[in-house]
């Protein structure tokens, strides 16, 4: 198995993979921007691992119809039964730790 070790690896190995896919699908850079929307800057930036921002790397994904890689990245929460027996409400946001004092449990 091929461990990645830093950001940057990710970025390459990421990069790489979409340059590989969009090859495979025989299309040049031109005509996967413009269907994604974006421009041929920013989709050698993301091939070459030189970071990109997350809407391109989206609309890449998109174009390239691949939204399924998506899916792992935010995974549907499921319900632990535990939590449920304790019927509190679903939190809307995290609580804030107050420095000085401790954290209840």
């Amino acid at each position: 198995m091929n461990f990645i070790s830093t950001p940057q690896e990710l970025e390459i190995m990421l990069g790489e993979s979409l340059k590989a896919l969009r090859l495979q699908k025989n299309l040049d850079r031109k005509t996967l921007c413009a269907q994604a929307g974006i421009s041929e800057n920013a989709l050698r930036h993301l091939e070459g691992g030189q970071g990109a921002t997350i809407k391109t790397l989206v609309r890449i994904i998109k174009a390239l119809d691949r939204e399924s890689w998506l899916a792992g990245i935010a995974p549907e929460v499921s319900v632990n039964p535990l939590h449920m027996i304790r019927q509190k409400p679903q939190r809307q946001r995290a609580s804030r730790r107050i420095y000085g004092k401790k954290e209840k449990v």
